[in-house]
């Protein structure tokens, strides 16, 4: 049985990561138990808790949350208009290669967010609820250890990101670097807008959203560290006269 022309149409890597994300939220979504299970053995955990495990550095981009249809379509449609450029422009290795570093190091940085955060906002949570200062909680803790390692554990364990948001905010980052003058349209924007300006703007916004706390159930860091770890690669590609093609893979 062959694909429909719409899916052939999609080069092989994007369309085979768009198609086992949407399987696999589908799935989650009529075995909600299941989905439940998979999404904690999957979804990337903060390297101290319990639950983590190094595969999930790259199973998490698979994922998406099971509680918003939005996430999911948002970013396979973004991955379905900027990815299938760049495979085409790239060829399907050097392509896929790009996209799990990008992901890969989304997650990386989201786990030095984590490190840097995860102690104040423990402590000011259990110190709210026994009435105490953070100062006098951060105390109590350092001097019980053994006692509160089941919450630690257990508050680290709902330390969980999941979606392919840092690898296509690398996506975006490439496309804005071989296409830097591409008028875009934002549905919120009558005008167009050079590429280059719009991705400047996303990473922008993301870095406010992320410095300010705004939408803390959204993992805005990771979504720069795509582009982060995204960004040397295309310096080097574009030092090498390799970035708009003449593939090397």
């Amino acid at each position: 049985m062959q694909s429909p022309d719409f899916l052939r149409r999609i080069p092989p890597v994007t369309r085979n990561i768009i198609i086992i994300c949407l399987l696999i939220w589908v799935v989650c979504m009529f075995a909600p138990r299941f989905g439940n299970t998979l999404t904690s053995v999957l979804g990337l955990h903060f390297v101290k808790a319990p639950d983590f495990n190094p595969v999930q550095l790259i199973t998490y981009l698979f994922m998406h949350d099971l509680h918003s249809i939005t996430h999911i379509l948002f970013n396979m449609f973004t991955l379905w208009m900027f990815g299938r450029v760049l495979e085409q422009v790239w060829g399907s290795k050097r392509y896929m290669v790009y996209y799990f570093v990008c992901g890969i190091g989304a997650a990386l940085v989201q786990e030095c967010v984590w490190g840097l955060t995860w102690q104040n906002e423990y402590l000011s949570g259990i110190a709210r609820l026994n009435g105490l200062t953070l100062d006098s909680m951060r105390a109590a803790v350092e001097a019980n250890p053994d006692y509160f390692a089941p919450g630690i554990n257990s508050f680290c364990d709902q330390l969980l990101t999941v979606g392919a948001s840092g690898a296509i905010f690398g996506l975006l980052l490439g496309f804005a670097f071989i296409f830097p003058n591409l008028p875009m349209y934002l549905f919120f924007i009558p005008v167009p807008i050079k590429a280059k300006y719009m991705v400047l703007g996303y990473a922008v916004l993301e870095f406010f959203l992320g410095m300010n706390g705004m939408q803390l159930s959204v993992a805005h860091f990771a979504h720069l560290g795509g582009m982060l770890f995204g960004l040397p690669i295309l310096l080097y590609w574009k030092k090498k006269g390799t970035l708009g093609g003449n593939r090397f893979f």
